[in-house]
């Protein structure tokens, strides 16, 4: 008499969670990058405020963008091991100028190699294994679509979310999954019901992307800090067609390599 496999409670949990039957699929944070990095032909992290803009405007300018997951002693190190400079958290003064402000790279000259710590962006990055893996936000949304689509038609669109400053769980976060929609209303395939959310609120929001923006608590939160300007700088819509591509634990823009 044959017996049905019954499968481990985490093999069942991954099949559940991975949108697997789907094409084009999104889920929020580590956990999300986990379940679909693994199944995925690429996988796109979207920080809309500020890491992925960050990594947009710096590398669209021709900088190498080295992630890094904390923000520690370990990162001087690190810094120095790549030979590469090293960005402060988000503040008005840094030793080298730049930081998570998107302003703060705005002219930085090509060539530069900087260390971006961060959280969120860059924490997920880091976790993504061989997957080939893009930085998205709503400034490169198509570019980063259509560049996405020639790995394959299995994508996952990561919206890395904030953390809670009290116990560091995750701050589902209006502005990463508006960035998220915005790419994948660029893709081709059948969405799973998370990314057609994804879509559905980017279409509910895109005539004023800098309004809701800064009404969001993670805008006010940088207007309070005097970073407005960032703001306007990651609303701005499909204005760039760098593609920030993960090479070699670096993101370089693809189509100046």
């Amino acid at each position: 008499m044959r017996y049905p496999i019954i499968f481990g409670t985490v093999a069942i949990a991954r099949m559940i969670y991975n949108q697997s039957e789907f094409d084009l699929r999104c889920e929020w944070g580590s956990q999300g990058v986990a379940q679909l990095a693994p199944i995925s032909d690429v996988i796109v992290i979207v920080d809309v405020l500020s890491f992925s803009t960050c990594v947009e405007v710096a590398t669209n300018n021709g900088a190498i963008i080295f992630p890094y997951a904390m923000r520690d002693e370990s990162v001087i190190d690190y810094a120095k091991s790549v030979q590469a400079e090293l960005a402060s958290h988000r503040q008005r003064w840094t030793t080298t100028g730049y930081s998570l402000s998107p302003k703060s790279v705005a002219q930085i000259p090509a060539g530069t190699r900087l260390v971006l710590p961060s959280p969120n962006g860059s924490f997920l990055t880091l976790r993504t294994g061989n997957t080939p893996t893009l930085a998205g936000c709503l400034r490169n949304c198509q570019a980063v679509a259509e560049f996405a689509q020639k790995y394959g038609n299995k994508i996952a669109v990561i919206p890395a979310g904030e953390r809670w400053k009290e116990d560091g769980s995750l701050r589902p976060a209006f502005e990463d999954l508006i960035g998220a929609g915005a790419i994948l209303s660029y893709l081709n395939g059948n969405l799973s019901p998370e990314a057609k959310v994804a879509v559905a609120t980017f279409q509910a929001f895109r005539q004023d992307l800098l309004g809701y923006l800064k009404k969001c608590s993670s805008g006010k939160e940088l207007i309070e800090k005097g970073f407005a300007a960032d703001i306007e700088l990651s609303a701005a819509y499909n204005v760039s067609d760098c593609v920030p591509l993960l090479i070699d634990n670096a993101y370089v823009n693809y189509r100046l390599n």
